[in-house]
């Protein structure tokens, strides 16, 4: 990986006999939106709703397949006010508000309510 990495399930898929989505990816979309530059900061990966999630479970081993997750490449930068998830050699954040507060400390972006 050369740049930080976020995958997210994508924004419909078949579950439980009907069409869902993932409400904490829907909450990183919505905070694209908001602030479009950050999806220049990062590849976008999607992966799908059956576990075990495998381009997740390559790069942080087994138990690691979280949508949506953000891994760091190898020397980018953390924010001090994130606690970062190690495996595989790799950092990473497994949840939407985690990831929020990551953009808010590197790009400025306001740091999520209650997150």
């Amino acid at each position: 990986m050369t740049r930080d990495t976020l995958f997210l399930l994508p924004p419909g898929f078949e579950a439980n006999g009907q069409r869902e989505f993932c409400p904490e990816c829907a909450e990183i979309w919505g905070l694209i939106a908001w602030y479009p530059a950050l999806k220049e900061t990062v590849d976008i990966a999607y992966v799908g709703i059956a576990h075990p999630r495998e381009p997740l479970v390559r790069l942080l081993g087994p138990g690691n397949h979280n949508a949506p997750t953000l891994v760091l490449a190898a020397g980018s930068p953390r924010a001090t006010s994130v606690t970062y998830n190690e495996a595989g050699g790799h950092a990473f954040l497994p949840s939407a508000r985690l990831i929020a507060r990551h953009f808010a400390g590197l790009y400025g972006t306001p740091m999520p309510r209650g997150g």
